[in-house]
């Protein structure tokens, strides 16, 4: 059985020290089938790091409108739901990955998670193939590709828009990571 985990989290900036995690999402993909299982998909905060009203609405996530200061004060602490997410990530020895992997196992690790076995970033490996050009001209090389970009380049018929909710980006992620495996550039 070749079944790894694609996880994907939001948050409420971009480091650990001064950004809460405020959503966890884990997708469960099927690397001999390309089918994908939601195993977790849970918004939540971090009381030991709480951050003030003003900051979680002031926060990107919010901002944007993809998710609401109230749904993340009135979300479960991220300490209750630690070793759910632990256990899981524990039953997949093939592996863990996410897009743009640094950042979420950043977060993840801050917050006490461990990972045995991390696979290749599919954002990286998709760099070369999604051939995303960078605004500037300046810059020599292909940018790295957000989802959506990727998402597009593998599945031009679809016309996707990523929701930033942990769940559903894994879940559209765990599919960019099947074709990179089908290429051959994604391996165990």
């Amino acid at each position: 059985m070749n079944k790894i985990l694609v996880l994907d989290i939001e948050t409420t900036g971009l480091h650990p020290t001064d950004s809460i995690i405020t959503e966890v999402g884990i997708v469960e993909l099927d690397l001999d089938s390309g089918e994908r299982k939601i195993l977790f998909d849970r918004t939540c905060h971090n009381k030991t790091h709480f951050l003030t009203k003003e900051h979680v609405d002031a926060s990107w996530i919010v901002k944007k409108g993809y998710m609401t200061t109230q749904e993340i004060q009135n979300s479960v602490d991220f300490v209750l739901i630690r070793d759910e997410i632990q256990s899981i990530i524990d039953a997949y020895p093939n592996g863990v990955t996410a897009y743009n992997k640094v950042f979420d196992i950043s977060f993840l690790r801050f917050y006490g998670i461990k990972f045995t076995k991390e696979l290749p970033c599919p954002m990286l490996l998709s760099t070369n193939i999604v051939k995303a050009p960078f605004k500037n001209a300046r810059h020599g090389g292909y940018k790295w590709p957000n989802v959506e970009e990727a998402y597009n380049h593998f599945f031009p018929d679809n016309d996707y828009t990523e929701l930033h909710r942990g769940a559903d980006d894994a879940f559209h992620e765990a599919k960019i990571v099947y074709e990179l495996f089908k290429l051959k550039s994604f391996t165990l």
